[in-house]
Order: structure tokens, then C-alpha cells, then sequence
């Protein structure tokens, strides 16, 4: 398989895998859940790349469908390389805004790219898929990406999304009525599109001209275009007209002896006066109840970037003057792609997540068919809070004065909003410098290990409690000293006294004196500090 060559690519190639875990610090008075926890709906302010990799211990592999709608890299979008790469060259990009005038634009947006998808991969359950919108500036770039990081053989399709409705009169050369949306799976094997709810456009097609017991049907065509050895012969009417054959380059799709068995069936439409060249029927009660997706996405489907613009508007009370988003996407757009991709319990990711559209179509969907999708978005910009976040708050609790009902009413449902935190680097702690408190780490590793809010005031330092989850009374052996550490281990008695009660224990500490079978006889989990919690939550949610 042939790999996307730029500058920068030796360097990022696996940079993600050296990003450090970062804490998730809880805002709660950002949010709309009564406590935090990182099983509710989610919005994180960070970093994407290192917000990524610190949701890995709650939702590697847990992840049904990801949305992301990432820089177009026109040059006009105000973006700049932020990755703080051990490279010289790549020293020299931070925070240079990227406009059309870089040579180094696409190297940069591809090395932006590289690892987050990367990680974005290692979110995905078997049977999840991802979607990209792009246009034209990068699509041959991403589609190399993807190839790279999702493997060609994952590729399911290319969808053209029409974003106008009408052309530009402006336009130089053409007029850009379009952009892409760029679909993988993590498996192709594995994933499967959901059938669409079929159009009243599509059932009007089928009538019932005979009064047919088996209800609405609809005419299909007899000849077909490739060649079939039994598809040649002569056709009597029952009007008594004789047909040769089929026309001139095609053939008839079922042999003579199937014909009659079909028209014995009254399963073959010959026209109200029996003349016509026969037709079989298709049943309205016997086609799928759904629809296969297609490829070309129109503007009465899905929305135009003008339908966009003005829902921001009216949800957030923006002037219509403001430039709102350069890119913004309709809600009805991912609403969409929701529809094909994901189960009512579905987990939902936006890395990009802008003015919040995705947790619009995810929280619109739920309270269209009952279902119970979460979403997860991360956003660094400094309007996180008054925008991305705003939205959710605005549509959750009713939007007055719009024209959808359900937005009107409220869309109901919770979200937990997340801070990047510091990192907790391994180096550090096996060095002994710059040493976590007691109480940072535990929040870190409670949060990491349960996905639940930490409360600190239910720690109890002195018998080395931590929290209590909904399956594990989580314990962490630790001191922010050095030389105490080097002594510190999970012992016979350490372990009796944690053994109180019937619950599961997750035990955190930097060594043990136990073997395995007293473990499981106290019910004891034990990881090994300072960095096995990732292992230690994969095996768990198994």
C-alpha cells in the first residue's frame, strides 16, 4: 500500500503514543448534571490531541460512531499548528497562524491530522464507523490518511453533500455547490449501515391498478442489460400480440418458465387491456422497510450551510451580521450520518466540536425515537463555554421563539463539562521529581479508573481510601516522597485491613509482597503505579 509522504511525518508518526495522560478536572457549574462523571454526556475544553488520549482509559473501544469536521485548510481559517513536537522544523510552526501564503500548509494540516486520527481509531468499537467533512483543498490528503490509519480495505464510501441550493453567480471559475463527507469503518467486516426511513416520495410509487389482494405494487422492468442464456425468446400477450424477444442489447431478467410461473402468481402486469410488454410487480409489503443510504446528500435531505448559519443564530441570539463559523454544518447534516451509524445506545465522538451541532443531532434523535445516545465532544477554542457549551445548555432547556417544536420545548437530557488538566508524567514519578500531592493523584486515578466524579472529601488518606464507584472501592497506596515510596508496597497486612466489607477492591500502589490467589481470595485488583491504569480499565470493561 502506497503512504502520504510530507514534511514533518518521521516525527508525528507515533507522537501520539508519547502524548502524557492529562487530568479531566470537572466543571460542574459549567454543566447540567447534578455530578460530573465521565459515563454522562461530555464536553471537554483542551487540547483535542491530549483530551484524546485522556478519555483512552474510560472509552478505548467504546466508541460507535465519530463525527469530525476538522480545519479545510483554505488558508482563510485562523488555525496553526500547536503539537509540540521534538523537532526543529516542527519548533518553528507552533502558533504560526497557517493562511495561503505558507508552502508548508498541507504539511502542517497532515501532520495536525496524523495522530489524532490515530487515536480516534483506538476510540472505535469493531463495528464503529467514522465521518469526515472535507472539501477539495484536502481530500486526496485525508483519503491517503485514512488509508494509512483506518487501512484502504476499511474505506466505505465518499458522500457529496449538496451545501446550496442555488449557484453563486459570483464564482470565478465554478461555483462550489458541494463537500465531501468521507466514511471509514473500523472494521468493513463488521460494520453495517442502518437502513433510512423510507420517503412518502418513494411509497407513492406503488399503486395498486388491479385491486391486488397483496396491496400497492409497482411496475418493474423485464429486460435487463446483461446477458442471460435463457433471456431470449418470444412473448405472447394475453391480448394475443406476439413480442420477438427483448430489445435490441438487452435480455429478459427471468427465463420463459419463471415468467409463467410469476403470471400464474398474478405477479405480472400486462397493461388494462393485456397488450403491454409484461411487468413484474414489487410489492410495497414485500420491499425493505428501509432504505439503502446513498451517496449524494441534497439540500432538501440534509440542510445547506445557510440553514446552518441561521441555527446558531437563532439558538445562541447572534446578530445575523456576525460571522458566526466559516464551516458551520446543520444539525439535520450529522443528524443524518447519526441515523446510518449509530444503535439507541450509541456513544458518539466530535473532536472538532465547534458550535456543538453534533450533541444538537444526538440529544434531537434520542427524543425522536426514545434512544439513549451520549455524546463526547472536545473543543479548545476560548468559545468552548459560550458557544459549544451554551448551545447544549440552550437546547436541552427549550429555545423560545424558533419554529422546531421539539427545540421550542426542549430536548432534555444532562451533559458533565470536563477541564484538561495537568499531565501526570510516568518519568517524573519513577524519578521522583515533581511528585503529584496525595489528593491530585487520587483524583486522576479515580477518575481514569471508574469514569466517575472523584469526591475528595470521601477520601480517607489514612486507611489509603480513595472513593467509592458503583463496582469498586478504588484504594491508592502513595506518599508524595520519594524515599517513601521506595518502600511502599501492598502487603499481607495492608491487604486484611483493606478487606473490610464485601465489595471489589481496585488497589493502586507502586509494588505488592501477595500473590495472586490471596488477591482473588480478598478481591483485591491490583495495578501497579504509577501508569497500569489503561490496562487496567480495558480488561475490566471486558
Amino acid at each position: 500500500m502506497t503512504s502520504l509522504h510530507f514534511k514533518g511525518r518521521v516525527f508525528v508518526e507515533n507522537f501520539h503514543l508519547g502524548v502524557p495522560f492529562h487530568e479531566l478536572t470537572p466543571v460542574r457549574s459549567k454543566g447540567l448534571s447534578k455530578k460530573a462523571s465521565l459515563h454522562d454526556n461530555l464536553i471537554v475544553e483542551g487540547d483535542n490531541l491530549a483530551a484524546l488520549k485522556a478519555l483512552l482509559p474510560t472509552y478505548h473501544g467504546k466508541v460507535k460512531c465519530i463525527y469530525i469536521d476538522p480545519p479545510y485548510n483554505t488558508g482563510n481559517e485562523g488555525w496553526a499548528y500547536n503539537d509540540r513536537v521534538n523537532s526543529p522544523l516542527m519548533k518553528d510552526w507552533l502558533g504560526k497562524v497557517v493562511d495561503r501564503d505558507d508552502l508548508t500548509r498541507h504539511d502542517k494540516w497532515c501532520c495536525m491530522m496524523l495522530p489524532r486520527l490515530k487515536l480516534l481509531r483506538e476510540l472505535m468499537r469493531d463495528d464503529g464507523a467514522i465521518f469526515v467533512s472535507i472539501d477539495d483543498n484536502e481530500m486526496h490528503r485525508l483519503r491517503c490518511l485514512m488509508d494509512d490509519v483506518f487501512g484502504e480495505e476499511n474505506f466505505i464510501a465518499t458522500a457529496i453533500w449538496q451545501k446550496v441550493y442555488a449557484p453563486k453567480s459570483s464564482a470565478k471559475y465554478f461555483s462550489d455547490d458541494h463537500d465531501f463527507v468521507l466514511v471509514y469503518a473500523r472494521d468493513r467486516d463488521t460494520w453495517r449501515p442502518k437502513p433510512l426511513p423510507r420517503t412518502e416520495s418513494q411509497d407513492a410509487a406503488y399503486r395498486n391498478l388491479d385491486d391486488d389482494p397483496r396491496g400497492p405494487w409497482r411496475p418493474n422492468n423485464l429486460a435487463a442489460r446483461n446477458r442471460y442464456s435463457k433471456g431470449v425468446y418470444a412473448i405472447t400477450c394475453p391480448s394475443g400480440r406476439v413480442i420477438e424477444g427483448p430489445p435490441r442489447g438487452s435480455y429478459w431478467r427471468v427465463s420463459e418458465e419463471r415468467l409463467r410461473e410469476l403470471d400464474q402468481d398474478g405477479r405480472i402486469w400486462w397493461g388494462k387491456d393485456g397488450n403491454n410488454v409484461p411487468a413484474p410487480k414489487i410489492f410495497l409489503s414485500e420491499v425493505k422497510q428501509g432504505r439503502v443510504p446513498q451517496t449524494l446528500w441534497t439540500w432538501q435531505e440534509v440542510g445547506t450551510t445557510q440553514d446552518s448559519k441561521r441555527e446558531v443564530v437563532s439558538i445562541l441570539d447572534f446578530d445575523t451580521s456576525e460571522e458566526v463559523f466559516i464551516t458551520p454544518k446543520p444539525s439535520s447534516l450529522v443528524r443524518h450520518m447519526l441515523s446510518i451509524a449509530t444503535d439507541k445506545d450509541s456513544i458518539v465522538l466530535d473532536s472538532f466540536a465547534g458550535s456543538g451541532t453534533t450533541a444538537q443531532a444526538v440529544l434531537a434523535l434520542n427524543k425522536e425515537d426514545g434512544g439513549n445516545r451520549r455524546f463526547v465532544l472536545i473543543e479548545c477554542e476560548d468559545y468552548v463555554d459560550n458557544v459549544t457549551a451554551e448551545r447544549v445548555r440552550r437546547v436541552i432547556k427549550g429555545v423560545p421563539n424558533v419554529k422546531d417544536e421539539a427545540l421550542r420545548e426542549g430536548l432534555g437530557g444532562t451533559f458533565s463539562y470536563f477541564k484538561l488538566g495537568k499531565a501526570l508524567r510516568k518519568e517524573s514519578m519513577l524519578d521522583g521529581t515533581k511528585l503529584p500531592s496525595y489528593e491530585r493523584l487520587a483524583a486522576y486515578i479515580f477518575f481514569t479508573a471508574t469514569g466517575e466524579e472523584f469526591d475528595a472529601s470521601k477520601m480517607r488518606p489514612e486507611r489509603w481510601f480513595i472513593g467509592r464507584s458503583r463496582n469498586y472501592d478504588v484504594f491508592l497506596l502513595y506518599a508524595a516522597d520519594f524515599e517513601q515510596l521506595k518502600d511502599m508496597a501492598l502487603t499481607m497486612d495492608i491487604a486484611r485491613k483493606l478487606s473490610r466489607g464485601t465489595r471489589d477492591k481496585l488497589v493502586f500502589a507502586p509494588t505488592k509482597y501477595l500473590d495472586q490467589e490471596f488477591l482473588h481470595r480478598y478481591r483485591i485488583t491490583f495495578q501497579q503505579l504509577p501508569f497500569e491504569i489503561y490496562e487496567t480499565v480495558d480488561r475490566l470493561a471486558r
